[in-house]
Parts: C-alpha cells; structure tokens; sequence
C-alpha cells in the first residue's frame, strides 16, 4: 500500500517509477514495524518518502532565462465568481490573450494557499488595468478539497478576483504544477514569462509582474 501511493503520486507528477520490492527488505520492514521504535522510524522514512514522491525537488522561481517560452497549455475554467469580468461562466485560457495574466493554481485545503490569497487580492487591486489575477482551483487532482471547500476559502478570505476550477487533468502535466500553491505569470500574447511553485509574496507577485510588463 506504501509504495503504490508513493507510486501513484509519481506518476502524478508525470515521473517514472523504478523501484522493485525487495521481499528481504519487506521483511525487514515488517520486523521493525512489531517494535514501537521501529513504529517511529517506520513512519519517518514513510513521510519522507511520500514527500519526495508528491513535492517538487524545491520550492520557488522554476522559470528559464530569455525570451518568453512557447505559448501556455490550453484548458477552460468554470468560474466560481468573476464570469462578469472575464464574459462567461466558463472561459478558455485563451479567451483572456491580450491581457497579462496572473494564473494561480491553488485549493480549498491548502495552508499556504489561504495564506497567500490575501496578498493576490491586494495585488489584484493594485494591478487592476494593468494584469489580472485569475486563481484555478485544482483541490480535485491533489485531495486538497471539493469545490465547497474551494468556495468557502474564496468567502472565508473575501476574495473577489476571478477564480474557479478545471475538470482537465492534463493541467498538472501539461503546466508541470507538482505542488500547491503555483503561479504562471503570462504575457498578453499568451507566452509564459515564469512559474513560480511555491507562495509568493506580495512584493515578489510585483516584481515579477512588473519585469513582465517592462519586456
């Protein structure tokens, strides 16, 4: 059971998984298991092993140097709130070229997520006219949450820039989001300027938005 969802938290990260069982090493696993410190040391080896399978090798700015790269992974987004602004309760990402975009992946059960939501409202504000913030909830492909969770974060946090969620799998894949929170900053001409996987703060969502206005 241990290592299949090691194994299926790889493959939602789109890795290959190589490892065999080793019957000896099972057993083993089972003795120290029958010992309440071999419990602890079970379970710490467990946690860091599920870490390593379900987290990105590190957090923060996973952008190349130079141009813009080729243009962003399609996918259309039912919107919990925001359909007036963006002109229907389900868009494509497409349908938004021609203005900057903030794309952030979050979820309803997601810690850092909550905690950095209030610096995208900020930021929201302060850009309007300039970028927009659109937030996809991808609570579904994480086990992070329902669309009732998602929509009582956006409540509990008064959030109200444009946000809803994806039912297209391919997003993780195709855009490389291996964790939550993930932001893709994106020219108007659809390209995309950098992703950043992990929370941002206020002024780094500004400096990153801005060199991107700047090019």
């Amino acid at each position: 059971m241990v290592f299949a969802c090691a194994a299926r938290c790889a493959n939602l990260a789109g890795m290959k998984t190589t490892t065999s069982l080793n019957p000896s090493h099972l057993k083993s696993a089972a003795r120290a298991f029958r010992r309440p410190a071999g419990v602890l040391a079970f379970l710490l080896a467990l946690a860091l092993a599920l870490a390593s399978a379900c987290s990105p090798s590190g957090g923060g700015d996973t952008s190349q140097t130079g141009p813009p790269s080729d243009t962003v992974y399609d996918f259309n987004i039912s919107l919990y709130q925001g359909a007036d602004a963006l002109g229907g309760e389900t868009v494509a990402l497409s349908d938004l070229r021609g203005t900057p975009i903030v794309l952030n992946f979050w979820a309803g059960l997601c810690p850092p997520c909550r905690a950095e939501m209030p610096e995208f409202q900020a930021f929201a504000d302060e850009y309007a006219g300039r970028a927009l913030v659109v937030g996809v909830d991808l609570g579904q492909f994480f086990s992070l949450g329902t669309q009732e969770d998602a929509t009582k974060l956006l409540d509990d946090l008064a959030v109200t820039y444009p946000a809803g969620y994806t039912d297209d799998a391919s997003v993780v894949r195709e855009l490389g989001v291996l964790g939550l929170p993930a932001t893709l900053f994106i020219t108007a001409d659809g390209k995309l300027h950098r992703k950043w996987v992990s929370i941002l703060s206020g002024e780094q969502l500004s400096e990153i938005t801005d060199e991107m206005l700047a090019q």
